[in-house]
Protein backbone atom coordinates (compact mmCIF):
# COMPACT_ATOMS: atom_id res chain seq x y z
CA UNK A 1 0.00 0.00 0.00
CA UNK A 2 1.48 3.35 -1.31
CA UNK A 3 0.88 6.42 0.73
CA UNK A 4 -1.35 8.60 -1.44
CA UNK A 5 -1.80 12.09 -0.09
CA UNK A 6 -5.29 13.35 -1.39
CA UNK A 7 -6.47 17.09 -1.49
CA UNK A 8 -10.26 18.37 -1.76
CA UNK A 9 -10.50 21.75 -3.39
CA UNK A 10 -9.24 23.72 -0.73
CA UNK A 11 -5.95 22.48 0.03
CA UNK A 12 -5.28 22.71 -3.52
CA UNK A 13 -5.86 26.29 -4.12
CA UNK A 14 -4.30 27.04 -1.13
CA UNK A 15 -1.39 25.08 -2.06
CA UNK A 16 -1.06 26.78 -5.37
CA UNK A 17 -2.41 30.09 -3.91
CA UNK A 18 -5.01 30.86 -6.48
CA UNK A 19 -8.96 31.04 -6.45
CA UNK A 20 -11.39 28.27 -6.25
CA UNK A 21 -12.55 29.41 -10.03
CA UNK A 22 -9.23 29.02 -10.94
CA UNK A 23 -9.48 25.87 -10.06
CA UNK A 24 -12.75 24.78 -11.71
CA UNK A 25 -12.08 26.87 -14.68
CA UNK A 26 -8.64 24.85 -15.53
CA UNK A 27 -10.35 21.65 -15.26
CA UNK A 28 -13.36 22.89 -16.92
CA UNK A 29 -11.27 23.66 -19.96
CA UNK A 30 -8.73 19.73 -19.40
CA UNK A 31 -6.15 22.10 -18.26
CA UNK A 32 -5.64 20.83 -15.05
CA UNK A 33 -4.49 17.51 -13.35
CA UNK A 34 -6.78 14.75 -13.38
CA UNK A 35 -8.98 14.67 -10.53
CA UNK A 36 -10.44 11.64 -8.74
CA UNK A 37 -13.95 10.99 -7.74
CA UNK A 38 -14.82 9.96 -4.36
CA UNK A 39 -18.52 9.99 -3.86
CA UNK A 40 -19.88 13.38 -4.81
CA UNK A 41 -16.94 15.16 -4.02
CA UNK A 42 -13.50 15.36 -5.87
CA UNK A 43 -10.10 15.10 -4.53
CA UNK A 44 -6.35 14.95 -6.16
CA UNK A 45 -3.22 13.39 -5.49
CA UNK A 46 -0.95 15.52 -4.19
CA UNK A 47 1.72 14.16 -6.58
CA UNK A 48 -0.53 15.16 -9.48
CA UNK A 49 -0.75 18.34 -8.43
CA UNK A 50 3.09 18.89 -8.11
CA UNK A 51 3.78 17.25 -11.87
CA UNK A 52 1.06 19.41 -13.29
CA UNK A 53 2.83 22.62 -11.63
CA UNK A 54 6.00 21.53 -12.63
CA UNK A 55 4.57 20.84 -15.93
CA UNK A 56 3.54 24.78 -16.08
CA UNK A 57 6.69 26.04 -15.79
CA UNK A 58 7.84 28.83 -18.62
CA UNK A 59 10.98 27.57 -20.79
CA UNK A 60 13.92 29.71 -20.15
CA UNK A 61 15.47 31.42 -23.30
CA UNK A 62 18.76 30.33 -24.32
Amino acid sequence: MNDTTLWNIDEVVQYLRVPVLTVRWLRQEGRFAPAIKVGRRLVWDARDITAWLDSQREAQAA
